[in-house]
């Protein structure tokens, strides 16, 4: 997935989760931050940050959008709606081999009291995929929930009753970066969330975690990464 047009700027604060202060080309903006997540170890004062312009869009409030973020020397794509778009084109081009060759691909689907990203068949089988975007990194380990989730225990735990009636389903982690070589369930954070995909998983719910290839303006879907119930 690509962005039109991306500009570099500077991050220097975030008065509430829907905005932030930015330096671009020296001069203060005021953004959109496409991820109401809480990111704090990545949205820290002077780091180096890609920006959408979106100035074109006379509707807008602001003419920037905050969507990825350098971390050292790992670039980080924080843009909470593109995990969706990734994984959707990454099956339509056959580049994740637990998902080939399917005849139908659908988003956004309903299924019970949920909806999930995902809706997938082909002549043997039928399922769901819930994806989950990852931002959050620490020594190489890349952990998910960055904080606690409510809606998405109950995507998890509903996974279980399509299951059980005869679907695959599927809960995809998306690392938004390069760079981490396991995943593991934040349980620290959100020890609900994370015991229900241990538990889902037991009961035959699929878990696959990929990282992206993320540059500046474009990010695509990478490597599969081991995921360790664990640690």
């Amino acid at each position: 997935m690509k962005y039109k047009k991306v500009v570099k700027g500077i991050f220097l604060k975030r008065p509430n989760r829907f905005i932030a202060q930015v330096l671009i080309d020296g001069k203060e903006e005021t953004v959109h931050v496409k991820n109401t997540g809480r990111c704090k170890e990545l949205l820290v004062p002077g780091a180096n940050i890609i920006l959408e312009d979106c100035s074109h869009n006379k509707n807008r409030k602001t003419k920037y959008s905050l969507i990825a973020v350098w971390k050292n020397d790992i670039l980080v794509n924080m843009d909470s709606q593109v995990p969706n778009k990734v994984v959707y084109d990454a099956i339509i081009q056959n580049n994740i081999k637990k998902l080939l060759n399917l005849n139908l691909v659908k988003r956004e689907v309903t299924y019970g009291n949920s909806r999930y990203d995902i809706y997938f068949e082909n002549e043997n089988e039928k399922g769901f995929i819930e994806i989950k975007g990852v931002t959050l990194e620490n020594n190489d380990i890349a952990m998910f929930p960055d904080a606690p989730t409510l809606r998405g225990t109950k995507h998890v735990l509903e996974m279980i009753d399509a299951v059980k009636n005869g679907y695959r389903g599927i809960i995809f982690f998306l690392i938004q970066m390069k760079g981490p070589k396991v995943f593991r369930l934040n349980k620290e954070m959100d020890k609900k969330f994370s015991d229900a995909v241990k538990f889902a998983n037991e009961k035959g719910v699929e878990v696959l975690v990929y990282d992206s290839i993320v540059t500046e303006n474009s990010i695509s879907i990478g490597s599969q990464i081991k995921i360790d119930f664990n640690i």
